[in-house]
């Protein structure tokens, strides 16, 4: 029992500093990660809660999906201080 709560607040910590630390870097790309990371914990701690589906339907729609849709957003976008010409 007092596993189960020391590793409920060790994933609570690290889930709160990857939040903070997506909503405050500013590089876009590390920031889709540091939300990568904390989806990922919101999943590990439905496990410590002994919901395994919902940490799975967790893993697969939203670092699946939503961490994947970020990902290809960042890559295809052009950022400010690039000045490329495409050629046809």
């Amino acid at each position: 029992m007092v596993l189960d709560t020391i590793a409920f607040a060790l994933l609570a910590a690290v889930l709160v500093g990857s939040s903070l630390g997506a909503v405050t870097v500013r590089d876009v790309w590390h920031a889709a990660l540091l939300l990568g990371v904390s989806l990922v914990t919101v999943a590990a701690l439905y496990v410590t809660l002994a919901a395994e589906f919902l940490a799975a339907i967790q893993v697969l729609v939203y670092v699946g999906g939503v961490l994947i849709l970020i990902t290809f957003a960042v890559m295809l976008t052009r950022r400010a201080g690039e000045d490329e010409e495409v050629s046809a």
